[in-house]
């Protein structure tokens, strides 16, 4: 019963644009890494540079950097989760605010709000979409601890053959881990494009396509994706670095 008030409330722009914001925010990251084909893109070019680094790092004797460097990923990912709570706390208090809520905001001229059902909706999809990124930030930070276990159990290897096989296994732990982190910062772009639709079905489909915009222009062609896909045709052209021997000569990293 209450779907069907609720398709009533919707106009067809409404529609058009919800179902747009459904397709991007669930198609976005499968069709960008159909669409670079393993190149092109920050996402996939960064996926060899930690490779290389858990590479480096089965080869050091020392790795109290490389456990700086992921904690201090942890501690990003950490605060983003945080974040997320308050804007959490704060949208499930203004939907289950009942009708003062909504006639508090109704009073706003720039908000664009037929009803009490379209206007829960409205703060719902926001709900869920900060909801899913908090969830992403939680599997990040679960999975940053492992590799920081697997960073502190890494053996004193010798046989370049296990030192790249030890490496490899670890960054397909720290690969997934940052993808998560990564679209946990994604889930606040579709949050704020969520939120737009309380401007109307116009503003909603405008910061939906501004949101994936900005997203494909940073992942392609900012100056950033730019310099990380330059990285990574450096890293691939040149040797992996050789494992030294524990007291041995030391080769200069």
């Amino acid at each position: 019963m209450t779907l069907a008030r609720l398709a009533a409330a919707l106009s067809p722009l409404d529609v058009a644009a919800l179902g747009l914001f459904v397709v991007v925010w669930f198609g976005y990251e499968p069709l960008l890494k159909a669409a670079a084909h393993g190149r092109g893109v920050i996402n996939t070019n960064m996926l060899v540079i930690r490779t290389a680094w858990m590479r480096n790092m089965a080869g050091h004797e020392s790795r109290f950097m490389d456990g700086q460097l992921l904690g201090h990923a942890l501690n990003s990912a950490s605060f983003f989760a945080s974040s997320n709570l308050i804007l959490i706390a704060a949208t499930t208090g203004a939907l289950f605010g009942g009708e003062n809520t909504f006639r508090s905001a109704s009073s706003l001229l720039v908000l664009k709000t037929s009803s009490r059902l379209l206007f829960e909706a409205q703060l719902a999809l926001v709900l869920v979409a900060l909801a899913r990124g908090l969830l992403d930030f939680m599997w990040a930070i679960r999975q940053m601890n492992y590799c920081l276990a697997a960073i502190g159990a890494a053996p004193d290897l010798n046989d370049p053959a296990r030192t790249k096989t030890y490496a490899a296994i670890v960054a397909r732990l720290l690969n997934p881990a940052l993808s998560s982190f990564n679209a946990g910062v994604r889930g606040y772009y579709f949050a704020l494009a969520a939120a737009a639709w309380m401007f109307g079905a116009w503003a909603f489909l405008a910061a939906t396509a501004g949101a994936v915009s900005l997203l494909v222009w940073r992942q392609r062609w900012s100056g950033a994706a730019h310099a990380v896909s330059d990285l990574r045709e450096l890293l691939e052209s040149a040797p992996p670095p050789e494992p030294h021997a524990p007291g041995g000569d030391k080769p200069d990293f």
